[in-house]
């Protein structure tokens, strides 16, 4: 049994293989196994993890526990919030007021309602906050600054071009969304719109496609180059 085709069950309580209970223990909730087999869940005596065997991984016990990124799983304790390795140890002396999962050895947390970015160690990467910040993808996050704008910055807090907007999407194969005063749109690397267009509402493209909607309500399907070419209602 390969612990990615472990589910959780409909009720959040226990886990199935094949639509039967792997083993006999049922929780107040548990969440999927995560790499390398571990799952996150709680009882009676508080938040920990287990194996695949049902048995839990450490004696520590935590208000709330999530699953492992990066050898790392956010847990909550006495309103605190860190990181804990596999043997259930905070991995350092920081607490937060809210911790994300860490992506790309990054993750973005919050302290005194302001939003950064710490490193493996729980360490800020770079020196500015904002007023949101969110997970890194291939090296880029969107961060909302206390103006009220948004932009893109690299892993060491600098802006990746100049330009603001009023709303953004991380970037996928080179293109990310954006929303200025006339709505949604699709953005280079450089922060360059792709074309004049403006949407409602908007996804990323795939596989060079983008699903989109106009302020008729009308869904569509558009190219790169903002070109209507299939009308899906």
């Amino acid at each position: 049994m390969n612990w990615k085709d472990i589910q959780v069950s409909e009720d959040s309580t226990h886990f199935v293989f094949d639509g039967k209970p792997i083993f006999s223990k049922v929780f107040i909730e548990v969440l999927k196994f995560h790499s390398p087999g571990i799952a996150p869940v709680k009882d009676e005596t508080g938040a920990f993890h287990i194996n695949v065997h049902g048995n839990e991984i450490y004696s520590e016990r935590y208000d709330r526990t999530f699953g492992f990124y990066c050898n790392r799983a956010a847990a909550k304790k006495e309103g605190n919030w860190f990181h804990i390795n596999e043997g259930g140890k905070i991995l350092y002396k920081n607490k937060y007021d809210w911790v994300g999962n860490f992506q790309e050895n990054l993750c973005t947390v919050r302290s005194s309602h302001n939003y950064f970015h710490i490193n493996l160690e729980g360490r800020k990467v770079y020196q500015n906050e904002f007023a949101y910040a969110g997970d890194f993808r291939d090296g880029i996050a969107c961060v909302k600054l206390f103006s009220g704008g948004f932009m893109h910055i690299d892993s060491n807090g600098n802006k990746l071009n100049n330009k603001i907007f009023k709303d953004l999407g991380v970037f996928h194969k080179g293109f990310a969304t954006a929303k200025d005063e006339n709505g949604w749109f699709h953005i280079n690397m450089k922060g360059e719109e792709l074309y004049s267009n403006r949407f409602s509402a908007i996804e990323p493209f795939y596989n060079g496609f983008a699903l989109v909607s106009d302020f008729d309500f009308r869904k569509m399907i558009i190219n790169e180059s903002g070109e209507v070419i299939h009308l899906v209602n």
